[in-house]
């Protein structure tokens, strides 16, 4: 047996079987691009999979060491790759900036950081885990682009309409390139390096023959853009580095920019920090202590038990205490069926977070509904659930050794569930006025009744609304 099969009936333990096969073809059968940095929705769209199962199966898989896991810092405008690291530990950076689009962007964990799985050298060897050597096509693909480009499997082509002209420079060697400039504006770009040089060719066509000279090095220098006019250009590239880079004249056209538009929904930070999988396998792994990491929008879920000190001294401690046991059990069930995770426990209380409203409204629904059941069981009302539901930016954190969040955020959603009383359910309007949770509620033929409040501690005045 070989070291993959051994793994994989490792992982079958702990992962859907379905989806494990498809894992074994995708090793056994799958092109060596299609191994490198695995998009997960997109594999599980491609399968007609779950979601939620296909992430936790290739997690378990990362942790078994078939898969290598990549947390990709990405530039909105392009796409591309602007760096990435084996962990959230590795983006210590306060800004990146994109070459190719040239602007800065401070990073967040909604959009802009991707997280990818590329087969482990131990199961398969595939030509990007030695990216200096992919001709610069595949470079583009594999490594630059990240994996939400929807990129076509006929890129070479595609690229002929964009790449003047392009050449291979190994380390310290010096190329020159002579060609013809169009009246368009030009990009001479190396995905390598990240270095780009902004051209603006216009004015009267010319005979003469143009120079320019560009050194590649790890500093990536700001260019001022040129203005060349249409016409021959000498142009001398030089490498400075101690990789082979790509330098490349890009035309900033039509074409280029349809390429780049081209997206498809990928695997977020966001969305795996509030994956219960991961929170369980990676809760010791995700950030260093003095990291602070932006989430522009993260719902949170807060529950309590209303009066459970008289349910411990009405039914003692025992009975008290299995009850409040599979009150957890449960609500861990929902959370984590919702693309949810439980982030932490206090006392009879839960905190969990949700990637948007509608999952978290509706993990709410589900909560009253299976306290419902709890109570009927027994014939009297023992679990009575308050829930309080809120929507808004924050921050990723370490607090107490594990992964947390701070900001207001989570201060107004633990607010909010202090109003509720039993049975209940309040959020705010950032929640309920979310076209997807409005769906939710709507499909349940609940009608959400609105009131204006001062939560304590907070001065603005809030619109909260009980979901009946």
């Amino acid at each position: 047996m070989s070291e993959a099969q051994k793994l994989l009936a490792v992982l079958r333990q702990s992962a859907d079987p379905l989806i494990v096969d498809r894992i074994e073809r995708l090793i056994d059968d799958a092109a060596d691009h299609e191994l490198n940095r695995i998009n997960v929705l997109a594999f599980a769209g491609k399968h007609r999979l779950d979601e939620e199962r296909a992430i936790a199966a290739f997690l378990h898989a990362a942790r078994l060491g078939l898969f290598e896991m990549s947390w990709n810092v990405l530039c909105p405008g392009c796409g591309g790759v602007m760096d990435a690291g084996t962990s959230l530990r590795s983006l210590k950076r306060e800004a990146y900036s994109c070459a190719l689009c040239a602007a800065g962007y401070e990073p967040t964990l909604d959009e802009m950081v991707e997280v990818t799985f590329t087969v482990s050298p131990r199961v398969r060897e595939i030509a990007a885990h030695n990216p200096d050597k992919l001709p610069m096509t595949e470079y583009l693909r594999q490594v630059f682009w990240s994996s939400g480009i929807d990129l076509p499997d006929n890129l070479d082509e595609q690229l002929e309409d964009i790449v003047i002209d392009a050449v291979e420079l190994p380390p310290g060697d010096r190329v020159i390139l002579s060609l013809q400039l169009p009246p368009q504006f030009v990009i001479v770009f190396d995905p390598v390096t990240h270095a780009a040089q902004f051209i603006d060719v216009k004015g009267e066509p010319t005979r003469e023959r143009q120079n320019l000279s560009l050194v590649l090095s790890e500093l990536h220098t700001e260019n001022r853009t040129l203005e060349l006019r249409p016409g021959p250009l000498r142009l001398s590239l030089e490498n400075h580095t101690k990789r082979r880079t790509l330098p490349a004249v890009w035309l900033a056209n039509d074409a280029l920019h349809r390429l780049m538009e081209r997206r498809r929904p990928f695997l977020t930070a966001k969305r795996l920090l509030t994956n219960q999988t991961f929170r369980d396998m990676f809760r010791t792994d995700t950030l260093d202590v003095d990291q602070r990491l932006k989430i522009t929008s993260l719902t949170f879920l807060f529950t309590d038990l209303k009066g459970s000190t008289e349910l411990y001294e009405r039914v003692g401690d025992l009975v008290a205490y299995d009850l409040v046991r599979e009150h957890f059990r449960v609500l861990n069930e929902i959370v984590a069926s919702e693309a949810g995770a439980v982030v932490k426990t206090i006392g009879d209380a839960v905190m969990a977070t949700f990637p948007t409203p509608d999952h978290a409204v509706s993990a709410a629904l589900r909560m009253r509904q299976a306290m419902r059941g709890l109570n009927e069981q027994r014939g009297r009302e023992d679990l009575l659930l308050k829930i309080g539901i809120h929507e808004g930016p924050c921050l990723a954190v370490v607090l107490n050794e594990r992964q947390d969040y701070f900001g207001q955020t989570v201060n107004i959603a633990s607010r909010v569930q202090n109003l509720a009383a039993s049975h209940s359910i309040f959020a705010t309007g950032s929640v309920v006025e979310n076209p997807e949770a409005q769906e939710v509620i709507e499909l349940q033929g609940l009608h959400p009744t609105l009131q204006k409040t001062i939560l304590r501690g907070i001065n603005n005045e809030f619109s909260i609304y009980e979901i009946p």
